[in-house]
């Protein structure tokens, strides 16, 4: 091999390696450790500033959509208001509920029940301004979705949005409630 090429192969084949490993696009339920990682049990904020443990989240063996957002990100905003399009729909086809975690702290969650009200979101919102659940779960940027399973375990996610990832994400929802995944 040309020694030249292989100098600069060996790098770029091993930053494939790395990011392959590091950048979860989407992940089935098993962890690291072979166990299905479930949803943490986590103290957040309902609307009203009452606790609520996020271990009581439940969907009567339907799937679960977990979307971190916050007021101040545009695409979580896009996410949710396409979605929100097409909820009605999807609950009607298969029993789905979206829970939008919001991951404003104390600076900014006063701003969250205006603005959930003034666009009209059916979903049910909690506040995360500690950021308690946001670590559990390891999101480091929003907009973060979650896909769980009918017994609470995560099966999918991803983080970002482009226009069009919600039908992306209707179909993993689709393959959770058939059971394909």
């Amino acid at each position: 091999m040309n020694s030249k090429l292989g100098q600069t192969a060996l790098p770029f084949l091993a930053f494939l390696v790395i990011a392959a490993i590091l950048l979860p696009h989407s992940l089935n339920s098993a962890g690291i450790d072979g166990k299905a990682k479930k949803l943490p049990a986590v103290k957040i904020k309902d609307l009203k500033g009452n606790s609520f443990n996020t271990k009581k989240i439940a969907n009567d063996g339907n799937p679960i959509i977990i979307s971190f957002w916050a007021t101040w990100c545009k695409p979580c905003i896009l996410e949710l208001s396409n979605i929100d399009d097409e909820y009605v729909d999807w609950q009607e086809e298969t029993g789905v509920k979206l829970i939008a975690i919001s991951i404003d702290d104390a600076r900014t969650s006063h701003k969250v029940v205006p603005f959930i009200n003034g666009r009209g979101w059916e979903y049910e919102v909690y506040i995360d301004e500690n950021a308690d659940l946001k670590r559990a779960m390891h999101v480091n940027t929003v907009p973060h979705t979650f896909l769980l399973n009918g017994k609470g375990e995560v099966v999918w996610e991803h983080s970002s949005y482009a226009p069009g990832d919600e039908r992306k994400l209707y179909e993993m929802v689709k393959k959770v409630k058939t059971g394909k995944l």
